[in-house]
């Protein structure tokens, strides 16, 4: 149960380039205020393909851009840190909350396990048998290693079915505000996510799970329906259907214009 918000805004996008979809995010959480602001859902996705950095990740060290410019795949840097995600054929969600805003969480740590919970509950709603990673990997399974490829690592509350990664998610906390976001990935594509980075071991992109491949066959429409569904059960929130206020859309402008359209920010991390 949620303590002291029971509603919540939902901002559904169509699915858009990486330089818009990570400006809209920027621009969700730059404009959030602790005091006053609905907490907010947001579900979108991506097109054309594009891949993301981890804000602490330099492109050069980590992707062959010879082959990203070759194939017109573009880059760009998320807000959050982890390694480099392939976008495409997916969900992604992105929440912008205070920590009062979701139930209570004893750690940073565990507060990302309360909010990934409504991911178990929307996988479950399609009868998959998801567990968190620390609670379905073997004894002894090491946890937690940085890798440069997202799909490589495993983290204590990714998420897994059947013994496999599913979607990747990351968090940053600023000024008391919570902003978290993650993906699912529709089709399997990490095999390709993996042809653009400078390490091109296969083992990279094993262990790694679509809904394709769990013989879940919804359309998108209904797969965002089933989402924002889980969301509302599992926190016990009531949706307010918005889109981006005033404030938002020049954030996302300003942020376009001056962050995510340049090689400067997106490669270098160069231009706070």
């Amino acid at each position: 149960m949620v303590p002291t918000a029971t509603k919540w805004r939902l901002i559904v996008t169509l699915p858009l380039s990486g330089a818009e979809n990570m400006a809209i995010d920027e621009a969700l959480l730059r404009s959030f205020d602790p005091a006053a602001s609905l907490p907010v859902l947001r579900l979108y996705g991506w097109d054309p393909a594009a891949l993301s950095l981890g804000r602490f990740q330099q492109a050069a060290e980590v992707l062959d851009l010879e082959r990203c410019r070759a194939a017109g795949v573009s880059v760009v840097r998320r807000v959050t840190g982890g390694g480099v995600i392939y976008h495409v054929d997916e969900l992604t969600y992105s929440i912008v909350c205070t920590p009062e805003q979701i139930p209570a969480a004893a750690s940073v740590k565990e507060s990302f396990r309360v909010l990934t919970g409504f991911l178990l509950a929307f996988y479950r709603r399609l009868g998959l048998d998801a567990a968190y990673a620390v609670d379905g990997m073997p004894d002894g399974t090491r946890l937690g290693e940085r890798t440069a490829f997202c799909f490589a690592g495993r983290e204590t509350f990714d998420i897994l079915v059947t013994g496999l990664k599913i979607g990747g998610n990351a968090q940053r906390r600023t000024k008391g505000v919570i902003f978290q976001h993650g993906s699912i990935p529709l089709v399997n594509r990490a095999m390709t996510g993996l042809t653009y980075m400078l390490e091109k071991s296969p083992v990279q992109a094993a262990g790694v799970l679509s809904l394709a491949e769990c013989g879940v066959s919804a359309d998108r429409d209904a797969l965002l329906k089933e989402l924002a569904a889980a969301f509302g059960e599992h926190f016990d929130v009531m949706f307010h259907r918005d889109k981006l206020s005033a404030q938002e859309e020049v954030g996302r402008e300003q942020l376009l214009a001056c962050r995510y359209s340049r090689d400067s920010w997106n490669l270098e991390g160069v231009g706070e």
